[in-house]
C-alpha cells in the first residue's frame, strides 16, 4: 500500500470517529483473521461495527443475502454501487468496491470513469442510464424521475429493476455508515484512482 495514495493505518484510525481496535475478543481476533485472509487487510468498517456486536451479525447476515442476488447483470450492479458511492463521497467504498469488483472477476476498465460519468464516452446507453440512476438516488432530495425509472424497467424487467434500486440503497447506506464514521480508503486498490467527484 503507498502512503503517497492511501493514509496510513494509524492516520487512518486516528481520524475514525470511533475507536478501531482489534485483537479484543474471541469474535475480533476471528473477524480480524478472516478479513487478512479473505482481503488482505481488516475492514476498517468491521472494526467500527465491532462496538455494536448485533449490528455486525445482522450487517454479516444481511450482506450474506445480498450477495447472493441474481437478477441484475453483475458489471451494472459494480456500476451502480460505485455510481452512489461517488456521490455520497465514500473513498473507502470506492476503493473497496474496485478491489470486489476485480474479486469477482467483472471487468474493471471503466471503474475510473465513474465519477465523471457524464463526460466519459467509454460508457453504453444503459450504463449511462444506471450512473444516472445511482446518481438521482444518492443525492437528497432524490431526484429520481418517471422517465429514468420506466426506461430501466424496459431494459432490466422488473425483477432486474427491483435489484438495481435496492442495490443502490444497500450502497447508500454502507457509503454513508462509513462516511459519517470518517472512514477512507485501506489501499485495496493499490493506486485507486477512484475518488469521490
Amino acid at each position: 500500500m503507498s502512503t503517497d495514495t492511501h493514509p496510513t493505518t494509524e492516520a487512518r484510525r486516528a481520524a475514525a470517529r470511533v475507536p478501531l481496535v482489534e485483537g479484543q475478543g474471541l469474535l475480533s481476533r476471528f473477524m480480524g483473521w478472516y478479513s487478512r485472509r479473505t482481503y488482505g487487510d481488516v475492514l476498517d468498517n468491521g472494526l467500527a461495527m465491532l462496538h455494536n456486536k448485533p449490528v455486525l451479525w445482522a450487517v454479516l447476515k444481511f450482506e450474506g443475502k445480498v450477495a447472493k442476488w441474481d437478477k441484475l447483470d453483475p458489471d451494472l450492479k459494480a456500476l451502480a454501487q460505485l455510481g452512489s458511492a461517488s456521490v455520497i463521497g465514500c473513498s473507502w467504498c470506492m476503493d473497496f468496491g474496485y478491489y470486489a469488483t476485480h474479486a469477482q472477476g467483472l471487468d474493471t476498465s471503466k471503474l475510473s470513469e465513474v465519477p465523471l460519468w457524464r463526460e466519459s464516452t467509454v460508457f453504453t446507453k444503459l450504463e449511462r442510464q444506471v450512473l444516472e440512476y445511482s446518481e438521482a438516488m444518492s443525492v437528497t432530495p432524490l431526484e429520481v424521475t418517471d422517465e429514468m425509472t420506466e426506461a430501466l424497467r424496459a431494459e432490466l424487467g422488473e425483477d432486474g429493476f427491483v435489484e438495481l434500486t435496492m442495490m443502490i440503497a444497500v450502497e447508500n447506506e454502507r457509503s454513508r455508515f462509513n462516511s459519517a464514521l470518517g472512514l477512507t480508503s485501506q489501499g485495496f486498490k493499490d493506486s485507486c484512482e477512484l475518488s469521490p467527484r
